[in-house]
C-alpha cells in the first residue's frame, strides 16, 4: 500500500514522459522550457534507457548515397529532401542544445565505402547534390577514391568511396549523460525501473499505471498529458501503430595501434556502418542478413551476424591488421512502412513521438520539438 504521504506528493503531474532516450528527454526538456512551472515527470523501465539511445554508433548522420538512392525508387523527391532536412535541422538542434564538447561531437566527415555492384552511385553524385542543395548549401558528397589506401580498405571489396560532407560521429553515452544532467538541472523528475503497463484516460487527466518492482504493486499517477517515447516498444501502450523492431548487431575492438581510419562509415546502403573511436574501432549492422530474425525486441546477440562482423572487419576494413574484439552488444531500433517518425496526437491527452528508423541521433531533438507544438495546438 502506498501511503499519504507518497500519494500526496508524487502522484500528480502536468506531463509524463515514457522513455528516457533520446526523444523522451528532449520532449521532457522541450515541455520544461516552455512550461516552466509544469511539473514533469519522465518513467523509464530500465536503469538506463533501453532501446538504442545509449547502444548505438553515435553517428550524426543525414543518409548514405545508396541509401537515398534506395529510398528514391520508393518515395518521391519532395519526401527525401524533407526527411534529410529534418535529420539535419535535428542535429544542428542537438548541437547547439548542449554543446559539441558535451556531446564529444567530431566533424571528422563521413564516407560510404562502395564495392563494385555500386558503383552506379558515382554517377548520380550531381543529381544528389543538385537535389540537396537547398538543404545543405554545399554539396553533400563527393568522390574520394584518393582516400581508399590512406584507410588501408581492403581492395577486394573496395572500388569506391564517397565523402559525405554533412555528417559527423560524437559519444553516445556523453549525449545521453548531457541529455540527463540538462533535463535535471531544469528540475524535471525522472524515475528509473519505472515500467508503464497500462493508461487510462478522462476528459480532465490521464491515469498511467506504473509497476513497482519491490512492492509489487501498481502505482497510479495522474497527468494532464502523457507523451509516449519508446521507439520500438511502443506496441505495448498502442498495439496497433506502425512500428516493427529492428535489432542492430555491434562490436568494438581493443585499441588497435596505428589505426587509420578517422571519422563514421558506411556500406552496402547504410546496413553496415563502423567508426573510430578511442582508437578502437566500433562496427554493427547487418540486419540485411536476416531481417526477420531481427524483428525482436529480445536483447540478444545473433551469432551468424556477429561471424559475419568480424569478418568483414578482417576482410574490409582491418585487412592485415591485427585486432581482438572487447565487447559485443545489441539495441533494438524500430522502423515502419515509411521513414518518418511517428509524432502525432492520439487524443486530446496522450501523444506520441517515435520509430526514429535507426536516426534517432539526428532526428530525436526536432521530432521533439515538433511535438511541443502539438501539445500546445491541442491544450489551446
Amino acid at each position: 500500500m502506498f501511503s499519504y504521504w507518497e500519494q500526496q506528493s508524487f502522484s500528480y503531474y502536468d506531463h509524463i514522459v515514457v522513455g528516457a532516450g533520446i526523444v523522451g528527454l528532449s520532449v521532457a526538456i522541450e515541455l520544461k522550457e516552455h512550461y516552466p512551472d509544469a511539473r514533469v515527470l519522465v518513467l523509464e523501465r530500465g536503469l538506463l534507457p533501453t532501446g538504442a539511445s545509449t547502444r548505438n554508433a553515435g553517428f550524426a548522420c543525414m543518409g548514405s548515397a545508396t541509401e537515398l538512392l534506395d529510398d528514391l525508387q520508393y518515395t518521391s523527391e519532395d519526401e527525401v529532401v524533407s526527411l534529410f532536412e529534418a535529420r539535419k535541422k535535428g542535429l544542428e538542434l542537438l548541437r547547439k542544445r548542449l554543446g559539441d564538447d558535451k556531446i564529444g561531437y567530431r566533424a571528422d566527415g563521413g564516407h560510404e565505402l562502395l564495392s563494385n555492384k555500386e558503383l552506379y552511385a558515382v554517377d548520380k553524385l550531381d543529381y544528389l547534390n543538385n537535389l540537396l542543395k537547398t538543404v545543405t548549401d554545399k554539396p553533400a558528397f563527393k568522390i574520394a577514391n584518393e582516400r581508399i589506401t590512406e584507410f588501408g580498405f581492403g581492395g577486394a571489396y573496395a572500388a569506391g568511396l564517397i565523402e559525405n560532407t554533412c555528417e559527423g560521429g560524437l559519444n553516445s553515452g556523453m549525449m545521453m549523460r548531457a541529455l540527463t544532467d540538462m533535463a535535471i538541472q531544469l528540475g524535471i523528475e525522472i524515475k528509473t525501473g519505472a515500467e508503464v503497463v497500462r493508461y487510462e484516460e478522462s476528459p480532465a487527466q490521464v491515469y498511467v499505471e506504473v509497476k513497482d518492482p519491490f512492492r509489487n504493486e501498481l502505482w497510479i499517477l495522474h497527468c494532464r498529458t502523457m507523451t509516449i517515447c519508446t521507439n520500438a516498444f511502443t506496441k505495448q501502450l498502442l498495439p496497433d501503430v506502425d512500428v516493427i523492431p529492428g535489432r542492430g548487431q555491434v562490436l568494438i575492438t581493443q585499441p588497435i595501434p596505428g589505426l587509420k581510419i578517422k571519422g563514421v562509415f558506411h556500406f552496402d546502403k547504410g546496413y553496415y556502418y563502423f567508426r573510430e573511436i578511442d582508437g578502437r574501432v566500433l562496427f554493427g549492422g547487418g540486419r540485411n542478413m536476416d531481417f526477420e530474425g531481427e524483428q525482436t525486441t529480445a536483447f540478444e546477440l545473433n551469432k551468424l551476424i556477429q561471424i559475419d562482423l568480424e569478418h568483414k572487419l578482417a576482410e574490409i576494413i582491418l585487412p592485415d591488421t591485427h585486432f581482438q574484439v572487447a565487447q559485443r552488444w545489441s539495441g533494438i531500433m524500430a522502423f515502419g512502412q515509411t521513414k518518418y517518425p511517428i509524432v502525432k496526437a492520439f487524443s486530446p491527452r496522450v501523444f506520441g513521438a517515435f520509430r526514429m528508423g535507426g536516426m534517432g541521433v539526428a532526428l530525436g531533438s526536432r521530432t521533439a520539438q515538433q511535438l511541443l507544438e502539438i501539445i500546445q495546438a491541442t491544450e489551446h
